[in-house]
């Protein structure tokens, strides 16, 4: 029951982008197209979850036993560089379309708050291995769920008539911010 719990929690009630407000970048500027976005949940899905897996066992089983736990925020940064310049190498040779429709975006990654905050997060809350795993799948897929709304969204107010002054970005943070209140409902799911 507490994975059910923590998955449900990270997916839909502390929701790191209408939560959290984090990784509002890709957020923002991904989200014009459902292809992108699905690409773009996808790469952070992969990098959240093996940064998140790997700082765990290099907070585990390097730092706490060389007493150098202070060094975490140093070394799960180098960690989720190095990860996304993996992730970046390998989009660009498996999918050379996806890599040229995410832009600047995917190394973008490197500097996205919500993977540092989930490394973080679960060695802050205490978790094990298989709670660590489960918080890092469901956290990005709570992201890419956003992403995938809110450029279905965005898709369809393209095709709209929307007032001058709200074309573009002005309206895409208002839809934001409607679906931030939305998704408070989902607060007493858990």
């Amino acid at each position: 029951m507490n994975l059910f719990t923590i998955f449900i929690s990270a997916l839909l009630i502390n929701n790191v982008i209408l939560s959290k407000f984090l990784g509002m970048c890709p957020f923002m500027g991904v989200s014009t197209k459902l292809d992108s976005a699905v690409g773009m949940g996808l790469a952070v899905t992969f990098v959240i979850f093996g940064a998140s897996v790997i700082s765990w066992f290099l907070y585990y089983y390097a730092l706490v036993p060389l007493g150098l736990e202070y060094m975490e925020l140093i070394c799960f940064i180098l960690l989720i560089a190095s990860f996304v310049q993996f992730v970046e190498m390998f989009v660009k040779k498996s999918s050379p379309g996806l890599y040229k429709s995410l832009g600047i975006f995917l190394p973008l990654i490197t500097t996205n708050c919500a993977v540092l905050y989930v490394a973080q997060d679960n060695i802050t809350q205490g978790y094990s291995l298989i709670e660590t795993m489960v918080n890092s799948v469901a956290v990005p897929l709570g992201f890419m769920l956003m992403l995938v709304i809110f450029a279905t969204i965005r898709e369809r107010l393209n095709g709209n008539d929307v007032p001058e002054s709200f074309r573009g970005n002005p309206i895409a943070f208002i839809v934001a911010a409607i679906m931030a209140i939305a998704f408070t409902a989902f607060a007493g799911l858990v």
